[in-house]
């Protein structure tokens, strides 16, 4: 399993997205949160702070860092746990810094949200703060998932339940 972070830069009612690369193996020709893999010895928060600066050449500013949920799903046959965080503050203008990821960065209203071809359908429910954060496919309570900012090792039983499944061939 992979754990992965995304972020979600907010200003004026309006989101920063990532379009993912129409050669990209996982996700291709999708607008996204900027984000990647945690790194071993991470916490989400600190592989949210990389991910942002390596991508869109911003700090983030860690106080104003919250997590709006987590996604379990997977690519390609590799499970992922996602979890979103809402960056409110940064100190840098975003720009494109990972172009062999992504094509075009631009700036979405939230409430246009629902009109663009996203990876995951309840990411725009995530960015505009509705209750369906915690969401696994096939699986109704995920309500569980409190990998938090604990790094990879957390106890996640929507985690869990994928890793079995997917050791028993389910």
């Amino acid at each position: 399993m992979h754990v992965v972070v995304a972020g979600a830069l907010v200003d004026n009612d309006a989101v920063l997205l990532a379009h993912r690369r129409p050669t990209k193996r996982a996700y291709p020709d999708v607008w996204d949160l900027p984000g990647g893999l945690v790194e071993t010895g991470e916490s989400e928060l600190q592989a949210l702070a990389r991910e942002m600066h390596e991508e869109l050449g911003v700090h983030i500013v860690a106080e104003s860092a919250s997590r709006l949920g987590v996604l379990h799903t997977d690519s390609g046959g590799v499970a992922l746990h996602v979890g979103v965080w809402q960056v409110g503050a940064w100190v840098g203008s975003p720009t494109n810094r990972a172009p062999d990821e992504h094509d075009d960065i631009a700036w979405v209203g939230i409430s246009d949200l629902g009109g663009l071809h996203l990876p995951h359908g309840v990411l725009a429910a995530m960015v505009r703060s509705l209750p369906e954060f915690e969401w696994t496919p096939g699986h109704s309570d995920g309500a569980d998932c409190n990998q938090g900012d604990r790094g990879a090792q957390a106890d996640c039983r929507g985690c869990a339940e994928m890793i079995y499944r997917s050791q028993r061939g389910a």
